[in-house]
């Protein structure tokens, strides 16, 4: 077993797409973890849906022995997500670490992620190891990238260190670099037991497997351990660490990071943050846990054909487990049945768990339009939290509406700053400052609303600096704003599921923009079918799908105008009686419609 003193705990970080995973394949290949003939690309990225989409969405940990200077070294390296939505994985990360490898690209230079990764391993008071990756491309700009790290983050220029994560260039410096840098890890293998839990995820055959970083202590297999949160105690029926598969072994001591599996079939027994003890009398503190995530985006998920409401829960309870940035709690709707309210970090985070559900589960799912959390406070002066639109009072009750505003980072080319100010100024942002990290290229920085910025501001950046612009934002707190409630009537009737909370000043032309979108999607009836938005009582938008209609005077050729009259007013007297007893059909995709009804009507 290594001491502390052997043992280095450190992570990667980096903007989303700058090589995190691919330079992790290189430590593997160059620490002899992984055989030549059994590397492949991203080897942790292993869920299938990150292969697909070609991004990290769960931190994995692996194990790697290396011989430095004669001496044997037990690297533990924690491999991260990029995108902004999983920086909640990064933070759970950062904690089990003492040291974190900060990377850019060589060409891409310094983006928004960068910049709030950075500042996370610093509250965390890691050491940087700075890293310069695709140093062999042919664009690369090393020298213009290395000053952009000095002026924007204060780094040395003579502390980076130039790899390429492809070819394995400059992968022995660094390994040499991160065991002389960073430092071990405090802990006495000798106190009570004390084990942080930073992940966990659920097995059929073996129930909860718990990812932990020993604090303090040492832990032996068959040994009773204790969970300090739900109470709990259990026996150690298996440890070991990821080497990146799972290696059993016999224990574990301070410093090191690997996982333990108790044979817990109970959900709700495994949390993340929890501390991991001994049952006894000398049981050491608690770890100071995480800070909760706080969930921006929220939406309903349904099944799609009412009846699997039972699985569709089991299947959230067991991805609640391997994360715990979302929640959820049981909703109906008139309209869909019963489902589940679910609290997303984003629009991204969102996505990944509906198509986890639906992949993993088999799960066939309607997702209503996701909308942000608002604070609404009463007029008797009760502070309501709202997650659904349905929930918000009546206009008489309320005395103040309040919405999240977030600080938002631009990092973007300076030729297109101008651009980028108009779009932040169509959404009613409030300017607060520009930086200019080199002569081509400024962080931009904004006060926006959360509501403008999740549902499409990604992708207007993204055309706006022809993909050159990146984005970050961090939570301000809640502003009041003048909110109202929009209802969408579908013949006469209100859809609960389709009801948005939007800016009174855009209500009218996201109303109109709606049903003329619901128009195009609800197919046409033997009735006459009216489409309004609402405000209250008042309408401020309709539109009407005409009634299909037989030519019930097909049959009638020339003669008398009197005949044709009766046979008319005849069907209106059905169609007006079957407009009473009939009901509209809805077709799923008019659920996303008020999504696709952004800033291009403005």
């Amino acid at each position: 077993m290594p001491d502390c003193l052997h043992i280095r705990n450190f992570s990667i970080i980096a903007h989303i797409d700058h090589g995190k995973s691919t330079l992790a394949d290189r430590f593997l290949e160059h620490t002899g973890t992984v055989q030549q003939r059994e590397m492949g690309e991203q080897m942790l990225d292993d869920m299938a849906l990150e292969r697909q989409r070609g991004i990290t969405i769960k931190a994995r940990a692996v194990a790697m022995n290396y011989t430095h200077a004669g001496q044997e070294f037990e690297l533990n390296l924690i491999d991260t997500p990029g995108h902004v939505d999983f920086h909640y994985e990064v933070s759970r990360s950062l904690a089990c670490c003492e040291g974190a490898v900060l990377l850019v690209d060589a060409f891409q230079g310094v983006e928004a992620q960068t910049v709030a990764n950075f500042y996370a391993a610093m509250q965390h008071n890691l050491m940087i190891v700075p890293v310069l990756n695709k140093v062999d491309l042919m664009h690369a700009r090393p020298d213009e990238v290395i000053r952009e790290m000095e002026q924007s983050l204060g780094i040395d220029p003579d502390d980076v260190l130039r790899v390429s994560g492809k070819t394995g260039l400059g992968i022995e410096d660094l390994i040499a670099a991160i065991i002389k840098r960073v430092p071990p890890p405090k802990g006495d293998p000798l106190a009570p037991l004390q084990a942080m839990v930073f992940d966990s995820h659920y097995d059929d055959y073996r129930g909860a497997i718990t990812y932990m970083r020993l604090m303090n202590g040492t832990l032996r297999k068959g040994q009773k351990v204790k969970f300090l949160r739900s109470g709990r105690s259990h026996e150690a029926l298996e440890l070991g660490q990821f080497v990146p598969q799972r290696k059993p072994c016999d224990l574990l001591q301070a410093g090191q990071v690997g996982y333990l599996i108790c044979n817990i079939k109970e959900l709700g027994q495994v949390h993340i943050g929890d501390t991991v003890g001994v049952p006894s009398s000398t049981v050491a503190d608690a770890v100071p846990g995480y800070q909760a995530p706080k969930r921006m985006v929220y939406c309903g998920l349904y099944p799609s054909d009412g009846q699997n409401f039972d699985e569709l829960r089991d299947a959230l309870t067991k991805l609640s487990i391997n994360d715990p940035s979302f929640e959820f709690e049981p909703e109906s709707s008139d309209a869909l049945g019963f489902g589940f309210r679910c609290g997303f970090l984003g629009l991204l985070h969102m996505e990944i768990i509906q198509q986890r559900l639906e992949g993993e589960s088999d799960l066939d799912l309607v997702q209503t339009a996701p909308n942000v959390t608002y604070h609404v406070r009463t007029t008797n002066g009760e502070l309501l939290e709202i997650h659904n639109p349905q929930k918000v009072p009546e206009a008489g009750f309320i005395d103040e509406f309040l919405q999240p505003v977030v600080r938002v980072n631009f990092v973007l080319p300076v030729e297109v700053i101008g651009p980028v100010m108009k779009l932040c100024t169509d959404r009613r942002g409030v300017y607060v400052r520009t930086e200019y990290l080199s002569p081509t290229r400024a962080m931009l920085v904004y006060d926006l609303a959360l509501a403008e910025v999740i549902y499409d501001m990604h992708d207007k950046l993204k055309s706006v600096t022809r993909g050159y612009g990146t984005m970050d934002y961090e939570l301000l707190g809640y502003y009041p704003a003048d909110l109202v409630r929009m209802d969408i009537l579908v013949n006469g009737q209100k859809v609960d599921a389709l009801s948005i909370i939007c800016d009174r000043r855009d209500a009218e032309f996201r109303g109109r923009a709606v049903v003329k979108k619901l128009k195009q999607e609800i197919s046409r009836h033997m009735f006459e079918v009216a489409l309004q938005a609402a405000i209250g009582s008042r309408v401020v938008a309709r539109e009407t799908i005409s009634a299909m209609r037989k030519n019930v005077t097909a049959k009638c050729y020339g003669g008398d105008i009197t005949r044709k009259r009766k046979l008319w007013a005849k069907q209106r007297e059905g169609k007006k009686r079957m407009k009473s007893i009939g009901s509209v059909d809805i077709p799923q995709k008019a659920f996303l419609a008020v999504l696709e009804t952004g800033t291009e009507n403005k």
